[in-house]
């Protein structure tokens, strides 16, 4: 089949890649000359494991290319997929004018049948838009199909190749017939190709990320509340994770979500229902706890060094929202980071990915290190925000021997705590009990 993907952010470029693996001819477009410059070269613009093997096979076998000139990738195509950013707006709600501009765009475009898909996260009612956007100047006769992704940043190849579930938004015959040929071969050990309204499919994706938010959110309620009555999360975490009623994925505690998704489609499903008027307060209280839950260490830092860092210095590890992604989008460590600089303190931060995204970001404001060992020199403490696996399995002694203080705040729970008690090494985690260690000179006006 000839496959059209409009955007080739990290949606765009997983989806056109993966349907090139299935042996269709797959043209990418994007209004960024220099990402297709890159592209068009073999150079991939986004850090995803197992993505640039499968996207250098299909460039080389010529069944995916990329281009700049939307009118001829259009007219190859028999499936457009819109894979467009949705930002949020001012008040939280998606913003849809690139979705609606490139709709209008293919409505002068399009010269024979097309099926055109929203692959973007978009609010509910979005492909009533879309349709009636297209429809301004089309001629000829078109469909408009709502099929979410559902694609976990680190696993998404896998999470496209072998899905859990497809999910189709049309009211068409015809076009359902060519979305299930199309996701036949990515389901043939039986997993559904579920067939829906639009609106109901719009209404899917918000639901599922939303409530994988909210799990979260809960343990990290759960934890915050361990702390104070000396419980450990962990144990609690196992105890409800063994009911088959609940489960045990996305209960594991910490410093909040980030990333492109949770944040954006929370506060987009919380604003959908307000101008429904409907108080979405769970969502709400979802939206309110996170804010709070990123810089959790911060009053652990604060209290550890008795309410002054300033002239401190510290250890970043990590700055992606979450392990195998250079994504920094709502990453917790940057708003951790903020408020170490408001303090007077300075940091150092090592991650295997996220560096040069967070030096756009951040700039010379802090110090970036190449391996995560020189990010603790000098340190007083060092900080833990994201959950790489290369800093599962530390040298403690290396650590003691290059950091001032033997002190560590993890906000991913990485490490064991009979083994710390070894280590020498104050250790403040997330919903677990502190472990406490001999302070070392100089040390002695801090309390332990």
């Amino acid at each position: 089949m000839n496959i059209t993907v409009i955007g080739s952010g990290y949606v765009g470029l997983v989806t056109a890649t993966c349907f090139a693996e299935m042996g269709n001819h797959v043209v990418g477009v994007d209004i960024d000359e220099n990402k297709v410059q890159k592209l068009q070269s073999g150079k991939i613009t986004i850090f995803e494991p197992g993505l640039d093997i499968l996207f250098e096979r299909n460039l080389r076998a010529g069944r995916l290319s990329f281009t700049t000139q939307l009118a001829p990738a259009v007219a190859e195509g028999d499936v457009i997929f819109l894979a467009l950013p949705t930002p949020p707006g001012a008040d939280g709600s998606a913003d849809l004018q690139y979705v609606l501009g490139v709709a209008e765009d293919l409505g002068k475009i399009i010269d024979r049948y097309k099926v055109i898909v929203n692959k973007s996260t978009v609010p509910v009612g979005t492909a009533e838009l879309v349709y009636n956007a297209v429809a301004k100047n089309a001629t000829v006769e078109f469909d408009v199909v709502s099929n979410p992704e559902f694609l976990r940043e680190g696993v998404a190849v896998e999470d496209f190749m072998k899905p859990d579930r497809v999910v189709v938004g049309t009211s068409s015959d015809k076009a359902a017939l060519i979305m299930k040929r199309l996701y036949e071969p990515f389901v043939r050990q039986g997993n559904p190709i579920y067939l829906m309204d639009e609106r109901s499919a719009e209404m899917t994706k918000y639901a599922a990320n939303a409530y994988l938010a909210t799990r979260i959110t809960f343990m990290n309620e759960v934890a915050n509340l361990c702390d104070r009555v000396g419980a450990d999360v962990d144990m609690v975490r196992k105890g409800i994770g063994s009911d088959h009623r609940i489960g045990k994925q996305f209960l594991y505690p910490g410093i909040g979500f980030g990333g492109s998704c949770f944040p954006k489609d929370v506060s987009a499903l919380a604003m959908i229902a307000q101008k429904h008027d409907y108080d979405f307060k769970l969502l709400n209280s979802v939206i309110d706890v996170n804010e709070q839950q990123r810089i959790i260490l911060i009053d652990k830092i604060k209290d550890y060094f008795n309410y002054n860092l300033a002239g401190r210095h510290f250890a970043v590890w990590g700055l992606a929202f979450k392990a195998n992604t250079d994504d920094i989008r709502e990453a917790s460590a940057l708003y951790i980071i903020d408020e170490l600089l408001q303090a007077g303190a300075t940091v150092t931060a090592f991650d295997p990915q996220a560096t040069e995204n967070t030096q756009q970001v951040l700039g010379d404001t802090i110090e970036y290190a190449d391996d995560q060992y020189r990010a603790l020199e000098g340190a007083d403490a060092l900080i833990i925000a994201t959950e790489w696996q290369e800093f599962r399995s530390p040298d403690f002694e290396r650590m003691a021997k290059l950091m001032l203080g033997k002190v560590i705040f993890d906000g991913r729970n990485l490490y064991n705590l009979e083994e710390m008690r070894q280590t020498g090494f104050y250790y403040r985690s997330i919903g677990r009990p502190l472990v406490k260690a001999q302070l070392p000179i100089g040390f002695a006006k801090i309390k332990a």
